[in-house]
């Protein structure tokens, strides 16, 4: 085990039982302040750990690191420096934090300068991402879709079980948590019509993925075998990659999805390292038929985190507040059929290219019980269970993560506050419950190293009454609540 990692590590830092942020995760994000530039952070408790202040103070000195990187406005020049610095720098925050270490603990001046309240500093996007993909990995997320639009008999299609699918998307339009969407506009054509007409969608459609973001680049003509793949990852986030259903319905045919996704992607601002997710690393599925040689692997590969999605309405149809949370399904990261390791293989087998900062997302995540599936905004407004599948061309949303804990100790793992929807989709149900025609999210994520309880993700989607707003409202919890209108 990681030294970074031991459960019993405490902070002197206070931190909460319930904290996404303990000791034992310290994920990296970038975060600007009106008197600070953009710069590198590390999560703790309720804190951001500014990284050039802690270089500045000489806390780094014996790493032998620029200090430059971490005065960067993305995590790119960091994740350059190699998996060796990374591991350095998260096992020397580690020990600055430990509550049996004084070294900046007993400085003031220093502890001042430092540590800054999440609730004071701007979340970023963590990376500059040149490339995104997008997989479609999670078995029974595609079972349950050949289900509904094919044969039930022949849900998947011939090539699904021999190749990790994937699509390669477009970078421009991924944005940070919280950041506003417009409702997006293209074309329509209901089952019912002759041709198709021009407006706004009315089935914008969410999905609960994870994201890798690669952190060692390789030269054209390269591959990247499974067994090497770890090496080419720096960590994961939490990924929302929105969707227009009307609009893919109609023009997906025959390249796949292209103005009903490329309006806007949410991620994460925290990114967690492999690192502190290897306790929850877990055997996955036994992959028949056999996959070509390339895409064979070793030992545990897949990750166990749970995955919950549940819907919280702040006001009730009648106009009384209700805070009832009610949890529309539930999921696991393990279920995912391809790992991060098979999809990156696969990826560059041909010889493509990989940079610092690309971004890999999952698809959407589904596990095998019934409510295990992932919930989508809905089509026409219709749910169906057919044995163990509830309605879903696809969920999500973003995930909270728990679990690590005997002791009161640490949670973690990201946080990724929501882009709400836009008003004029007042028709749109999810999973039974309108939405009013604002929406937004709060979430949390987190992970606590208890090997008696497993990770889980959950996330927590809040109607709100009629209202507009052009910023984001960050609240001074442990957790980022984003309060964040689509605009016309």
């Amino acid at each position: 085990m990681l030294k970074a990692n031991d459960p019993s590590l405490r902070s002197w830092i206070p931190v909460s039982p319930d904290s996404d942020f303990p000791i034992q995760n310290l994920p990296f994000g970038i975060f600007k302040t009106a008197h600070r530039s953009p710069r590198v952070g590390v999560a703790i408790g309720e804190f951001v750990l500014d990284l050039v202040a802690v270089a500045e103070f000489g806390y780094f000195d014996a790493l032998n690191i620029n200090k430059k990187v971490f005065g960067s406005d993305a995590l790119n020049d960091f994740i350059a420096l190699g998996k060796p610095a990374w591991r350095a720098v998260r096992e020397r925050i580690s020990d600055l934090l430990n509550e049996k270490n004084m070294a900046l603990q007993s400085q003031k001046e220093a502890r001042k300068q430092c540590l800054l309240l999440q609730s004071d500093v701007q979340m970023l996007l963590p990376v500059r991402i040149g490339d995104y993909t997008d997989f479609y990995s999670s078995i029974d997320h595609a079972t349950n879709m050949g289900k509904m639009f094919r044969d039930p008999a022949n849900a998947l299609l011939p090539n699904w079980k021999h190749i990790p699918v994937g699509y390669h998307g477009r970078a421009s339009s991924i944005v940070v948590s919280g950041t506003p969407l417009h409702r997006p506009k293209g074309q329509l054509k209901p089952a019912d019509a002759e041709v198709p007409t021009f407006g706004a969608t009315k089935l914008l459609d969410f999905e609960l993925e994870v994201a890798f973001i690669i952190g060692k680049p390789t030269k054209l003509g390269d591959s990247i075998s499974t067994a090497e793949a770890e090496n080419h990852i720096f960590g994961l986030t939490l990924f929302n990659d929105w969707s227009a259903r009307d609009i893919q319905s109609w023009e997906y045919v025959p390249l796949g999805p292209f103005l009903s996704k490329n309006f806007g992607s949410s991620t994460s601002p925290w990114v967690v390292t492999l690192d502190a997710l290897e306790p929850f690393r877990v055997k996955g599925y036994t992959q028949d038929p056999k996959v070509l040689p390339y895409l064979e692997y070793s030992g545990d590969r897949n990750i166990d985190i749970n995955l919950e999605v549940s819907i919280l309405p702040a006001v009730s149809s009648s106009g009384v507040e209700n805070g009832q949370e009610t949890v529309v399904c539930h999921s696991n990261y393990k279920y995912m059929y391809w790992t991060m390791e098979q999809q990156l293989a696969h990826h560059t087998v041909n010889g493509c290219n990989v940079n610092i900062g690309d971004m890999m997302a999952s698809g959407t995540i589904s596990g095998p019980e019934e409510g295990s599936v992932s919930v989508s905004g809905n089509v026409r407004g219709k749910f169906c269970r057919r044995s163990k599948l509830i309605y879903q061309p696809a969920v999500t949303a973003f995930p909270r993560a728990t679990g690590f804990s005997s002791f009161s100790s640490p949670n973690f793992l990201m946080t990724h506050s929501c882009t709400g929807i836009s008003s004029g989709l007042s028709g749109i149900q999810l999973y039974g419950f309108p939405f009013s025609a604002s929406c937004a999210s709060s979430l949390r994520a987190c992970v606590k190293p208890d090997p008696f309880r497993k990770p889980s993700f959950s996330s927590n989607w809040n109607t709100f009454r009629i209202m507009r707003s052009r910023s984001c409202a960050v609240s001074p919890r442990r957790t980022f609540r984003s309060i964040c209108f689509c605009r016309e």
